[in-house]
């Protein structure tokens, strides 16, 4: 990993290695954590931006509501906290890691614990292989969403992605998560997306099945300015061996096409190569990197 020199912690820059946890955290002993993920990028020669970052600090906000978690920031200064910690890298693009968390206490209810929290920011390149990805779907099924609130960026739930990831790590370079019923879910940190006959499908969100991904909302957007019609809705399993194209979306994955599915390739019709990436997912990604870099002026308030 490549540390910067400084972290944002509990309101103001200090260096990485004089920041003091305890050990008996409560978040470290129970996974009670909040935290996003986010990028940056450099937008011009001497100009860097971050992608949708007051959408991430509402996020964090949200998730630490759901573990009755009192982050002592509100949106605004976590925005500019995040601000702070990239300028203090000097770096032209990375990767940024808010986190929130319980400190020192034990036993399960973390009520009376303070309240840390940080802003870590560092470069780092691909999440995913850069080519299209050979993805397993898992035997470990996404959390249930009235086990807890399923949809909030809580640390303990990333267990189950954890999971997920060790299984097919060396075979394929990803894990598809179905849900309780069968259906399909997420990836361990990305969304999914299915094209079929010109038409974009993804799972919905409105049963709390998934997470409300940034970047998920962002390739939808995009999709329906381009004239493309997006739904969301239940899916299952079957109909993705069937798609035209299937691809990932999140923070840290970007746009990231899927090439085959359990061995078998996805596509080969429509225009598109089996197995290859899809004319329609190339093309979301090519408008995506456009807008994240800050280069198309219609969606420059996201930047």
């Amino acid at each position: 990993m490549n540390k910067t020199e400084f972290m944002w912690f509990n309101g103001k820059l200090i260096p990485w290695q004089d920041i003091k946890i305890s050990p008996l955290s409560h978040s470290l002993h129970y996974g009670s954590g909040v935290f996003e993920g986010e990028r940056f990028y450099q937008s011009a020669p001497d100009e860097t931006c971050i992608f949708r970052l007051q959408e991430h600090s509402e996020r964090l906000l949200y998730s630490a509501e759901a573990l009755k978690m009192n982050i002592p920031y509100t949106a605004k200064e976590l925005t500019q906290a995040t601000i702070d910690t990239v300028q203090s890298t000097k770096l032209t693009s990375g990767y940024i890691r808010p986190l929130a968390f319980f400190g020192e206490k034990m036993g399960l209810n973390p009520a009376g614990a303070p309240v840390e929290v940080m802003v870590a920011a560092w470069a780092w390149g691909k999440y995913l292989a850069d080519k299209p990805l050979h993805v397993k779907i898992s035997k470990y099924v996404r959390i249930h969403p009235q086990s807890t609130v399923a949809d909030a960026k809580i640390s303990g739930h990333y267990v189950n992605s954890i999971m997920a990831s060790q299984e097919i790590e060396g075979k394929y370079d990803e894990a598809l998560l179905l849900d309780f019923e069968g259906n399909v879910a997420e990836g361990p940190g990305e969304n999914i997306f299915l094209v079929k006959d010109g038409k974009i499908s993804t799972p919905a969100t409105n049963s709390g099945r998934i997470l409300k991904g940034i970047t998920r909302d962002t390739i939808m957007t995009l999709a329906r300015d381009m004239g493309i019609e997006v739904t969301e809705r239940v899916i299952s399993p079957e109909e993705l061996f069937d798609a035209d194209e299937l691809f990932f979306t999140g923070s840290a994955a970007e746009v990231g096409p899927i090439g085959t599915l359990d061995d078998k390739k996805i596509g080969g019709k429509n225009g598109g190569v089996a197995g290859e990436e899809g004319p329609i997912c190339k093309k979301l990604k090519d408008k995506y990197f456009e807008v994240v870099t800050g280069k198309d002026p219609k969606y420059e308030h996201w930047v």
